[in-house]
């Protein structure tokens, strides 16, 4: 995709503003106020049909009487006013437009058709338009600032390589101030409003393959569209730019809020959780972890295989990062025996295993903060370097010595990733960071911002697996029966446990003699997807006189619960012992596509909720580290004495889902298999249930 079409948007080199106001108060007036204080070395065109200058730059009554085309016009100008702007611009041979004007899509009905009308004209002359009811944008790098923020009034932006893009305008302009404010610096802030014509993907895109830009930052209320968007976050990860995303509307309320605010869809926000792991986008749980690894990622160095090695004078601060480190699964290794011997010869109460403690007589021999750390780098070999030293490191007798000798570690060692947690003032932090080093007062926010780091790396080095062959799908007309259903997806690779569908008792009789006793009796009908609830699954079914009882006991539950099934019968099915119940299923997200599912099965299913998405389709490989990634999974890696399971079974067949649902079109709405049996390792699995749902 062609994300540089929102450079003459983003880097113009000249500018209408329609509604241009001589007040610099004013929301047609602060864009010009803010480009002249920042010295924009493009030309602006104020169109104000009632001054002939506004803030003493000539004006000019209407698009057609510019002088030239300008590479971008912003509309500030209230309801069909604004419309007319976006012809004129377009006519005018103008590339792209910001819109202020707010009142269309957010609001009713008859905004949204006014919004349409908007977009179509701008589509019409091939105009990019960010917008409407948008607080607009800034590029510092050019003096660009076509935004109505009042932020600016407590300062500008510092000088920096990272890229704001936002949904909400006034989130947006509130993570730069907070940027700001920690001395973190920001060039690009982009807000899109309604996304009526440039949605949050293209401008992720356009900061993807930007020069000026290393890191970006995001806030999301609802993805409303996936090409553009998949694709920004694949170029991001090729070119090992680090996206940190804050993707709002987690809970049910908090999805109808974002719906609300921004005419939006949410999808599902399991499968946007896994969309943004697969392109290894870190998501920040709030404005403040959001901006810890946005300045942690700075630094441009994300270790492939990220490892943890702590340096402290607080044998309670090792403790409590070494918590954080494995609720993060961020590893921890300890030093070689070796190394910790040696250690030990330096201060014998120490204790050197990682975290490395050199305890506080590193008050009295300054120099063992630089060889227990020197120890920790060279010989423990760890990627990411975390040093604590509290007040120690902001006094001003121990400080300046901490400093040196951790300034000469760490100048020896420029490809690790070098954090400090002290307490200091503004201006000894300045200077620790100057040297090179990542500042955090609590060393919990370190670990979690250099655990990202490591996470980054990792999607960076991960070589993109191609995609599994497509199988031919023929759905059928009507959702089918369970027999059916099965029958499908077997022939797409999943296997099904040996069953028959049985219309008469005589059949089902014949079917449990030819697999064996005991077997599984279920009603048979395409109108009854949960038939464990009627009661209409029998296990252990152990001989013939059973299994008659049984045909007569399901078709009556059926009568009784479900008057007006379609009933085919029951389904006879060999009962499988010794395996782990599992749960596979796909789904029809919105906004993107099937997603294929696996989790611990039959109640737990819905009980624990422990279950892994990722959009179809995917091989082997990333279908067995969904399954590995599940708490569950030590019930198929032999816990407590348990044979282990056929976890490349299980994956094949989640595998073979994923490309089922990639391969049967629009009309596929959702399949359930639960359970799904997966015997001992090298037995296989097989499907014991499946529910296959599709659209008219």
């Amino acid at each position: 995709m062609d994300f540089a079409t929102l450079d003459p948007m983003i880097r113009p080199r000249s500018i209408a503003i329609v509604g241009a106001s001589d007040d610099p108060t004013r929301i047609g007036g602060r864009p010009i106020a803010y480009m002249k204080a920042r010295g924009f070395r493009g030309a602006i065109f104020p169109v104000n049909p009632k001054r002939p200058s506004v803030q003493d730059i000539p004006a000019f009554p209407d698009v057609a009487s510019l002088p030239e085309t300008p590479d971008v016009g912003l509309v500030a100008v209230p309801g069909e006013a604004a419309i007319e702007a976006i012809e004129a611009l377009g006519a005018k041979g103008t590339k792209a437009a910001i819109v202020f004007t707010a009142g269309f899509a957010e609001v009713d009905e008859k905004g949204a058709e006014a919004q349409a009308r908007m977009v179509a004209a701008a589509r019409r002359h091939g105009m990019r338009m960010l917008g409407p009811n948008c607080l607009g944008l800034f590029n510092d790098a050019i003096g660009f600032y076509p935004i109505f923020s009042s932020s600016f009034e407590q300062g500008w932006p510092i000088a920096g390589r990272i890229g704001i893009a936002s949904q909400s305008g006034a989130y947006g302009t509130h993570l730069y101030s907070l940027a700001r404010n920690r001395g973190i610096g920001t060039n690009v802030v982009v807000t899109t409003g309604n996304e009526a014509e440039v949605a949050l993907g293209d401008v992720l895109g356009w900061m993807a393959q930007s020069p000026e830009i290393d890191v970006i930052c995001a806030y999301a209320e609802g993805i409303r569209e996936s090409a553009k968007f998949l694709a920004a976050l694949d170029l991001a990860r090729r070119n090992r730019k680090p996206i940190v995303m804050m993707k709002v509307g987690r809970s049910a309320l908090g999805a109808r809020a974002a719906q609300s605010h921004t005419a939006s869809i949410a999808g599902d926000d399991a499968v946007t959780e896994a969309v943004l792991a697969e392109f290894g986008v870190v998501r920040a749980r709030n404005t403040e972890e959001l901006l810890d690894i946005a300045y942690a990622a700075t630094k441009r160095i994300y270790p492939a295989h990220n490892t943890l090695g702590v340096m402290t004078v607080s044998g309670g601060a090792g403790v409590l990062i070494s918590d954080v480190a494995e609720s993060l699964g961020f590893p921890m290794p300890p030093m070689p025996e070796a190394a910790q011997a040696r250690l030990r010869g330096l201060v014998p109460f120490c204790a050197p295993a990682n975290p490395v403690d050199c305890t506080a007589q590193a008050f009295n021999q300054i120099e063992l903060i630089g060889a227990f750390t020197r120890s920790m780098v060279e010989e423990g070999g760890y990627t990411s370097c975390l040093g604590f030293f509290t007040q120690v490191g902001g006094s001003t007798t121990n400080a300046p010595k901490v400093r040196a000798q951790m300034k000469a570690v760490m100048q020896d060692h420029p490809d690790r990733v070098w954090a400090l947690s002290v307490i200091a003032p503004p201006e000894m932090v300045r200077d620790y960071e100057r040297d090179g080093f990542l500042v955090f007062e609590d060393p919990t926010r370190a670990v979690v911002a250099l655990h990202a780091l490591g996470r980054f790396g990792a999607a960076f080095a991960a070589a993109p697996a191609a995609p599994p062959p497509l199988p031919a799908i023929a759905l059928p007309a009507e959702a089918p029966s369970e027999a059916e259903a099965k029958r499908i997806l077997a022939e797409a690779g999943i296997p099904a446990v040996p069953e028959r569908a049985c219309p008469a008792v005589e059949t089902a009789v014949a079917a449990a003699r030819e697999f064996g006793f005991p077997v599984v009796m279920k009603i048979l009908s395409p109108d009854i997807l949960h038939k464990s609830e009627i009661g209409g699954v029998l296990l252990d079914v152990a001989d013939e006189a059973a299994v008659r009882e049984g045909f007569a006991t399901l078709m009556a539950r059926a009568a009784e619960h479900a008057p007006g099934a379609r009933l085919e019968g029951v389904l006879v099915a060999r009962q499988i012992k010794g395996a782990v119940e599992m749960a596979l299923g796909l789904l029809r997200d919105p906004v993107f596509g099937p997603v294929a599912m696996v989790g611990l099965g039959g109640v737990f299913i819905e009980v624990l909720k422990d279950v892994a998405f990722r959009r179809c389709p995917f091989g082997v490989a990333e279908a067995e580290a969904m399954i590995r990634s599940l708490k569950g999974f030590p019930l198929l890696d032999g816990a407590r004495g348990r044979p282990r399971a056929d976890v490349a079974a299980l994956a094949e067949a989640l595998s073979r889902l994923s490309a089922f649902g990639a391969a049967a079109g629009e009309r596929l709405v959702s399949v359930d298999i639960n359970p799904f049996f997966v015997l001992p390792a090298g037995e296989g699995g097989f499907a014991a249930d499946a529910v296959i749902e599709l659209a008219p």
